[in-house]
């Protein structure tokens, strides 16, 4: 089919707000530097459903969404050299070009070579590669996972061994990465650390991961949902806490709790107000709190400065600070060599037909994730 319009099954959201509708499709085939690849497994993110929700100011309708997938390269556009058909792939929100000044700067893996168009739902040309019943439909994340063939650009695949399982792999391709990455890279933990995670879905287990793995002493998982809390210890934890436990502030807690503060903290909820918490829990003089949550539009954060004067750090993460291209092949190898879990994030396997249902278990809270089979 390579040069040719394929016709296939996606999930299109057309408006806001509203379920997914199962819709026969046309790929057009890559333009120059494009490649076109066949989706075998994608999940479902919470950023999905914020766009679907109508709350992403950045979010365009019709649209297909999904951004962790993993696949098999149909056919390349032109000047594409570093992959081929038949090539095992994960799509990647955020590409590496390796020419941008943010690729070329090590403290940074946000390429902002095609962030423009991507934000505006279309391919690096200004276009869309998608159409249905003669709509243009547009791309989500320079990814759109929920199809059974997708054409993103070049500079967004990472090319993976042929081995890996493609139904669980593909949950690199954001959250897994997110959290473990906020450990390792973003906070850098170091061995014998105290550490604290707030909210404890797939992207705060990924974090307990990571803390785990860097060799921290203590790590203290926080959530509402007691239920969360014996699979947060299967991941590393070693005590959870509920804040409505409590009559004082979250922060005042873990601060009696560990002697000052704890070292490093995470939130991986999207709440400006456990971003505050989690930042004033860290110990004076070192602390340092990781952001890794995406807010909704418009909220801002808050705390008093004398809360930086003494030392503490506030910081952010996109992505776990991995540059994509190079780095997922990598999360990959350490999966397969059972350095870092997957398969135990998957809580859910759904059919394409039923992919409405996997938002449903994510808003009800008993899935960290589901993965539908295309």
């Amino acid at each position: 089919m390579a040069n040719q319009v394929i016709k296939c099954k996606a999930a299109v959201a057309w408006e806001a707000g509203k379920p997914l509708s199962i819709e026969e499709i046309e790929v057009a085939p890559p333009k120059a530097h494009e490649v076109r690849i066949k989706i075998i497994a994608t999940a479902v993110c919470h950023t999905d459903a914020y766009t679907l929700s109508g709350a992403d100011p950045e979010g365009c309708f019709p649209v297909i969404l999904g951004h962790e997938g993993a696949g098999i390269v149909e056919s390349v556009g032109e000047g594409v050299t570093k992959l081929k058909a038949g090539d095992t792939v994960i799509p990647l929100y955020i590409p590496q070009c390796g020419e941008c000044k943010f690729c070329l700067n090590p403290k940074t893996n946000l390429c902002q070579k095609i962030r423009v168009t991507q934000g505006k739902g279309l391919m690096p040309d200004g276009t869309s590669r998608f159409t249905c019943k003669g709509k243009t439909i547009l791309h989500y994340m320079g990814t759109s996972t929920f199809s059974e063939y997708t054409v993103v650009a070049d500079i967004s695949v990472a090319k993976i061994d042929p081995l890996a399982s493609l139904d669980k792999v593909c949950l690199l391709g954001c959250g897994i990465s997110t959290g473990y990455g906020a450990a390792v890279n973003t906070a850098k933990v170091e061995p014998g650390s105290v550490c604290a995670v707030f909210g404890l879905g797939g992207v705060g287990l990924a974090v307990i991961m990571g803390c785990k793995v860097a060799g921290a002493s203590r790590i203290i998982g926080v959530d509402i949902n007691k239920d969360k809390f014996a699979r947060a210890k299967e991941f590393g934890a070693t005590e959870c806490i509920n804040p409505q436990d409590f009559s004082k502030p979250i922060q005042e807690v873990l601060i009696e709790m560990t002697d000052g503060g704890v070292d490093y903290s995470f939130e991986c909820i999207g709440n400006v107000k456990v971003m505050r918490a989690a930042l004033e829990a860290c110990h004076k003089g070192w602390g340092v709190s990781v952001v890794v949550g995406v807010a909704a539009s418009g909220e801002e954060i808050a705390t008093r400065p004398f809360q930086l004067v003494t030392g503490r750090t506030w910081k952010g993460t996109a992505f776990g600070g991995w540059k994509s291209v190079e780095s997922v092949p990598k999360l990959v190898s350490e999966y397969m060599s059972k350095k870092i879990k997957v398969d135990e994030f998957v809580t859910h396997n759904l059919s394409f037909d039923e992919i409405n249902k996997a938002f449903e278990l994510m808003h009800s809270g008993k899935s960290i994730r589901t993965v539908v089979k295309i």
